[in-house]
């Protein structure tokens, strides 16, 4: 097992799981998002899901030995980070279209 892209990608996951809990439990929102980011609790489950996927995907990747296990837990990984972005990507506010009110004809 090479620690050093196991230890970085691990501490990743769980700065993002941070900070996905406090979305969750508190609203609270990085500040470089808090812009974007029209529902904060959906972002932190957005948030939350994606450092779970990341952290299943390290241990499918250096712990499983079963190829076959590895390709579906690698698989299964990819797909729930899938799921994380598009959380995140929904709890976004849009902007650019529909604007009313912005003074220019």
């Amino acid at each position: 097992m090479k620690l050093y892209i196991a230890i970085p990608a691990v501490l990743l996951a769980l700065l993002f799981a941070a900070s996905g809990i406090a979305g969750i439990t508190r609203g609270w929102v990085l500040p470089t998002n808090r812009r974007a980011v029209h529902r904060p609790r959906l972002n932190g489950w957005g948030q939350l899901v994606a450092a779970v996927a990341l952290c299943w995907q390290q241990v499918s990747f250096w712990v499983i030995s079963d190829i076959e296990i590895r390709q579906w837990g690698t698989l299964f990984g990819s797909a729930l980070l899938l799921t994380g972005l598009i959380l995140m990507g929904v709890s976004q506010r849009r902007t650019g279209r529909n604007r009313q009110g912005s003074g220019t004809p």
